[in-house]
């Protein structure tokens, strides 16, 4: 048994549920958040991207997870404290240029996004972009900070779609417990693990308490086809996985893929 979707609330949310999101673009071989992997993953039929966004120490917004150039790159150093033309050598798994966020947008104008704000520093020049290029159908911002995500719904408005942090997360597993719990308006999605430190996070009450307030639940970062299966048993709205071909077969096979 299934419950029934949330309601459309924002143009962004506009796909036939379940929405498969390419985590960091399918970052199952390791070329994460590369303009590289997003084209693998629009080659697969994939038009929700996932990304994260930092901000270098001139401003430039850069399509990166960590704060630090380490774990995936051939550089060093943290990235809030490089200029760009610093990080312009940098390469992912040995080969892969570091992306602006801005360049990916106009590589693939059909993609929709949903963008993990990493740093404060990259907010304001994130909501920036989106109001230049005109972006509001086509982005979700999230954060683990929900003082952050409720930052750009109050600089961007409604025009904004944006998911709940940690913070609104708890209020409505709260809530699906009937435990009374404030939640911030305007969010249009819970983006969640399915456990937290061995806790579930997502069950049949909590995606009702969701859909009741006319959220949609997507979950990261699943990325085994039985974890899929039952998630999408219980009704939820979105998967995010590094394994692109799984998801998408297990879609396949359900006949959701669109």
């Amino acid at each position: 048994m299934t419950h029934a979707p949330a309601p459309l609330r924002h143009p962004y949310l506009d796909h036939p549920a379940p929405i498969p999101f390419a985590h960091r673009g399918g970052a199952a071989d390791g070329l994460e958040n590369t303009a590289a992997a997003f084209r693998r993953a629009a080659d697969a039929g994939y038009r929700y991207f996932e990304t994260d966004v930092h901000a270098t120490a001139d401003g430039k917004l850069v399509a990166f997870h960590d704060a630090t150039l380490d774990r995936v790159t051939d550089g060093r150093g943290r990235i809030a404290e490089l200029a760009w033309k610093e990080l312009r050598g940098v390469r992912v798994g040995g080969g892969e240029p570091l992306p602006l966020f801005e360049e990916l947008v106009e590589e693939f104008p059909d993609a929709r996004w949903n963008i993990d704000v990493k740093a404060e520093s990259a907010l304001l020049p994130l909501v920036n972009l989106i109001a230049r290029a005109r972006l509001w159908d086509r982005v979700c911002v999230g954060s683990f900070s929900e003082s952050r995500v409720a930052r750009a719904h109050r600089l961007a408005g409604p025009r904004l779609a944006t998911s709940y942090g940690v913070r609104g997360v708890m209020g409505l597993r709260l809530r699906s417990w009937a435990i009374p719990a404030a939640l911030r308006a305007g969010a249009v999605a819970a983006q969640v693990p399915e456990r937290q430190g061995g806790i579930p996070v997502v069950d049949r009450r909590f995606v009702r308490a969701a859909h009741e307030r006319g959220l949609q639940v997507h979950v990261w970062t699943v990325n085994e086809p039985e974890r899929m299966e039952a998630l999408l048993d219980l009704g939820v709205d979105g998967i995010m996985t590094d394994r692109i071909d799984i998801l998408r077969t297990v879609l396949d096979r359900r006949g959701a893929w669109a």
